[in-house]
């Protein structure tokens, strides 16, 4: 299938809602920014669509997502991470929503499963939308966290691979190198989106 073909609006796929339910097949839900697709995307979709039938990945439109992870976000725009995610072939289908949260587009599409990462399982993280898939008697699931695989830790790395720093690379065995040495002090530019080390990332979803 063409990955072109994968991308569709909201109102598109809750006309295809009807059929889907006829056919008893099972939708699956979850959403993200998406920005830089790493491992940890890829596990965490392969999981979601274990659980059904049909995949839909919903993304952050460019302005929800600056509203909520600063200006310097999203690095890379909806179009784009539309089309990277709709050439996974464990995504059915992808679209753009423009709300903070998914709590809309779920009522209207009815998903029969709502995916959400595992930080979210204790309760001790609000998920605004749990409300609105409750209320159609849908359920909400928790996917496996990947440590160490995340947008924030991976713009980190990028940031010490600029300044001379060795990092870890998650699943590597490799031995680190010495960081390098220059008479002068490096002071490099941040990368837009990251923030020094010792700052305090919060723990994202499976699509942060």
């Amino acid at each position: 299938m063409d990955p072109a073909t994968k991308i569709r609006s909201l109102d598109q796929l809750v006309e295809q809602r009807e059929s889907w339910l006829r056919d008893g097949r099972t939708v699956v839900w979850t959403n993200g920014c998406f920005d830089l697709l790493h491992a940890g995307h890829v596990r965490s979709l392969h999981d979601a669509r274990s659980l059904g039938d049909i995949l839909i990945v919903g993304i952050n439109s460019d302005a929800s997502v600056r509203a909520v992870k600063g200006p310097f976000r999203p690095l890379m725009c909806e179009q784009d991470r539309a089309e990277l995610l709709a050439a996974l072939s464990d995504v059915d289908y992808v679209t753009v929503f423009a709300e903070p949260d998914p709590s809309r587009a779920l009522s209207l599409l009815r998903p029969d499963i709502h995916c959400k990462g595992a930080e979210y399982a204790d309760g001790a993280r609000p998920i605004p939308e749990r409300a609105v898939v409750e209320s159609y008697g849908g359920q909400v699931r928790f996917l496996p966290l990947h440590p160490g695989r995340s947008t924030t830790a991976l713009l980190e790395r990028l940031r010490r691979a600029d300044a001379g720093e060795p990092s870890a690379t998650p699943g590597s065995t490799e031995t680190l190198p010495p960081p390098l040495v220059s008479g002068r002090v490096h002071r490099p530019q941040r990368l837009p989106g990251s923030s020094p080390a010792s700052s305090a990332h919060p723990t994202k979803g499976a699509g942060a």
